[in-house]
C-alpha cells in the first residue's frame, strides 16, 4: 500500500481527492458486505471520472463513547485501507475520532464533512447507514439532503449468505466460536492477525518443532484450539527470501495442559522454516480448525500429533482457493 493513499485528517486530502464519490462508515473486516459497497463505489466514480474516497474513523467510536463495550477489531486500521485500496478505492480517510467530532449533529456533518471538506459530488452507502451524534441521522434523511444539494446517492442493500446478513457482528461470533472456515467464508479471504514475536519457553524447540510465540496482538483470535494457517515473514528476515515470502504454519491457540501450562498462548511453527523472528511484527492467515487443546499422556504422543497436524496443515494450505 502506498502510504499517501491513507490520510489521517482531512487537511491532508489532496485536491484531486476532493469532489469524488465518497462512501462513510466503519468497515471493520472488509467482509463481503464492504465489498459489494465498495465495487458500487468504485464503478460509480469511474463512470463519473471521479476519484473513490472512503470516508473512516479511528479509533472506533465505541472507544470514546462506550469504552467498556468496544467490539474487538477484525482489523487493523493499515490492513483496513490495505483491503480497501486493492479493491480500487484511491483513497481512504482515517478520521482521528474524538468528543467533538461525536457531537456533531447529522445535519452539520453532512454539511461540513461531506459538503464542504469533501465536496462529494456522489456517495453510495449501505441501506442501514447511520450517522451523526447518537447515529440520528439515517439513509432517509442522507436521501433527502443529498437531493437538495445535487449530490448523487446509490444505496446498496446488505449481502446474504444463508438467508443472514453478512456483517462484523456475525464475523466474530464465528469467531469467537473458532468457526474459522464460516469466518472466512463471510470475510472472502482467511482472517489475519498480527503480534510481534517474543521469546518463549524454547519447549518447541526441544521438541523439534520451533514456535513463533507472539504477544501485542491487536485484532480478535479465535476460540481455543490448533488452527492450520500460513504466516507471512517480513523481508527483512534474512532467511525469509522476497518481501512477499509466505509459510504454512500449524497454530496452537490456548494453554498447554500436557505441561500443565494454563495461561492462553499464541504460538506458531512455521513449517521448515530456520530463521531468527525474534522482535519480528508477524502477519498470520488462519485457514481452518484441526482440533480441539487436550492433554497427552507424554511427549511422545504429542509429537506424533504434531506430526499429524503439520501433515494435515500441509495439506489445508496447497488446496486450491
Amino acid at each position: 500500500m502506498k502510504p499517501s493513499r491513507l490520510f489521517r485528517h482531512l487537511d491532508d486530502l489532496p485536491e484531486n481527492l476532493r469532489h469524488g464519490v465518497v462512501m462513510i462508515g466503519n468497515f471493520d473486516g472488509v467482509h463481503l458486505g464492504h465489498r459489494q459497497l465498495v465495487e458500487s463505489l468504485v464503478a460509480t466514480a469511474r463512470r463519473e471520472s471521479r476519484p473513490a474516497v472512503v470516508f473512516t474513523f479511528d479509533p472506533h467510536p465505541a472507544h470514546i463513547l462506550r469504552p467498556d463495550q468496544v467490539p474487538p477489531a477484525l482489523t487493523w486500521l493499515e490492513r483496513k485501507a490495505e483491503l480497501l485500496l486493492e479493491l480500487g478505492v484511491d483513497g481512504v480517510v482515517a478520521f482521528p475520532t474524538d468528543q467533538e467530532f461525536l457531537d456533531m449533529d447529522a445535519q452539520s456533518f453532512f454539511e461540513k464533512v461531506i459538503r464542504q471538506r469533501l465536496g462529494a459530488v456522489a456517495m453510495v452507502e449501505g441501506a442501514n447507514f447511520h450517522f451523526g451524534r447518537e447515529r440520528f441521522g439515517d439513509i432517509g434523511a442522507l436521501c433527502e439532503w443529498t437531493t437538495e444539494a445535487g449530490i448523487g446517492l446509490q444505496i446498496v442493500e446488505p449481502v446474504k449468505v444463508d438467508g443472514h446478513m453478512v456483517s462484523s457482528t456475525r464475523i466474530r461470533q464465528f469467531l469467537v466460536e473458532g468457526k474459522i472456515a464460516e469466518a472466512n467464508r463471510l470475510l472472502g479471504r482467511p482472517h489475519r492477525i498480527r503480534g510481534t514475536v517474543v521469546v518463549g519457553h524454547k519447549r518447541g524447540r526441544t521438541l523439534g518443532f520451533p514456535t513463533a510465540n507472539l504477544l501485542e496482538i491487536d485484532t480478535i483470535l479465535p476460540n481455543e484450539g490448533t488452527y492450520a494457517g500460513e504466516a507471512w515473514i517480513p523481508w527483512k528476515s534474512g532467511d525469509a527470501g522476497d518481501a512477499s515470502k509466505k509459510w504454512p504454519c500449524a497454530i496452537n491457540l490456548g494453554a498447554c495442559p500436557t505441561f500443565d501450562v494454563a495461561h492462553r498462548r499464541f504460538e506458531a511453527h512455521l513449517i521448515d522454516f530456520d530463521g531468527d523472528l525474534y522482535g519480528e511484527v508477524l502477519e498470520v492467515d488462519f485457514y481452518d480448525k484441526l482440533r480441539e487443546i487436550k492433554r497427552f499422556e507424554s511427549s511422545d504422543q504429542l509429537i506424533e500429533q504434531m506430526h499429524r497436524d503439520i501433515a494435515d496443515t500441509r495439506r489445508i494450505v496447497s488446496q486450491p482457493d
